[in-house]
């Protein structure tokens, strides 16, 4: 059920590096002072900067594109899906943003529900390929409550899609929970599951630095696809049949939760985290950002 959210004292926030945070209830909160970050977009190759700013309560996290005529606006909802074809990337009218998962991942992962984010070109910087970056960059910039509370959800019946053996399901819990599990022919990556709970272990330290991983002989492909372009092995893990071209890996099964935090990220475009279990399989964007707009129609429908 949806629950109206209600005004609440301002309470300091705990350091967004070194606890567990609470996703699902609590006070909105947004940056204490700006941050810019700039870098190549892993698809189309092109340099951006990207300049992150504090927002009033309620106004969730809004991209800009200050390279256009009037700054054109796009909002991170699941309404502003456009593209899922190896990232997530929002669109309004002409306006468009590209591979915002991991930044996206990161505000939502240690708790940050208002910001402007304002871009001069058309896909977020990779950086490392992780969310790491963008982590550190927060933190410094700070993170402050603000007055109004988050708006809950308490899912009460399972919610699903699937396409072949890939799936992404979000099932009623006591708790918010993440599982994720992978499957690859590939010896060096294989079978892995990861789970995390938000409230129990921090977003910064579980999940934030898993980088993006590609497979060796997809690349001459994906790039003829237009693809890829900003790809690199200095902010991408490529893995071949003789195993990992650039170890070391930052964690056994950081193919895997790596998925997680694009999971993450995707699922933040509902504006909220529901209280569910996010179990996932061999999914991807499309499959990602279809939960997320399936939850959000569920919202709708009990009002």
């Amino acid at each position: 059920m949806l629950s109206e959210p209600k005004n609440v004292p301002l309470s300091a926030s705990p350091s967004p590096l070194s606890a567990p945070v609470a996703l699902t209830s609590g006070q909105q909160q947004t940056l204490k002072n700006e941050f810019v970050c700039s870098g190549v977009g892993l698809h189309l190759g092109l340099k951006t900067q990207v300049r992150v700013l504090p927002a009033a309560e309620n106004q969730g996290r809004v991209f800009a594109r200050v390279d256009l005529a009037n700054a054109p606006e796009v909002a991170a909802s699941v309404a502003s899906v456009h593209e899922t074809t190896l990232s997530t990337e929002l669109a309004q009218g002409e306006a468009k943003v590209r591979t915002v998962e991991h930044l996206l991942a990161a505000l939502a992962g240690l708790g940050v529900d208002n910001v402007r984010i304002e871009i001069d070109g058309p896909e977020v910087p990779l950086l490392d390929g992780s969310a790491q970056s963008w982590v550190e960059a927060i933190a410094q910039a700070g993170i402050v409550a603000q007055t109004a509370a988050r708006q809950t959800y308490t899912l009460s019946e399972p919610i699903w899609v699937y396409q072949g053996d890939a799936f992404v399901a979000a099932l009623p819990a006591p708790a918010l929970r993440f599982t994720y599990g992978i499957d690859f022919d590939l010896p060096a990556i294989g079978n892995q599951w990861h789970s995390w709970s938000p409230d129990q272990e921090n977003f910064a330290e579980a999940i934030a630095t898993a980088r993006t991983f590609g497979l060796a002989h997809q690349i001459e492909h994906l790039q003829a696809n237009g693809l890829i372009k900003g790809g690199s092995l200095e902010n991408a893990l490529v893995c071949g049949t003789e195993g990992w071209l650039n170890p070391p890996l930052r964690f056994s099964n950081e193919p895997v939760r790596h998925k997680l935090l694009d999971l993450v990220g995707d699922l933040s475009l509902l504006n909220l985290f529901p209280q569910a279990h996010i179990l996932a399989y061999k999914a991807s964007h499309h499959l990602h950002t279809q939960l997320a707009q399936l939850i959000a129609q569920r919202m709708r429908d009990e009002g």
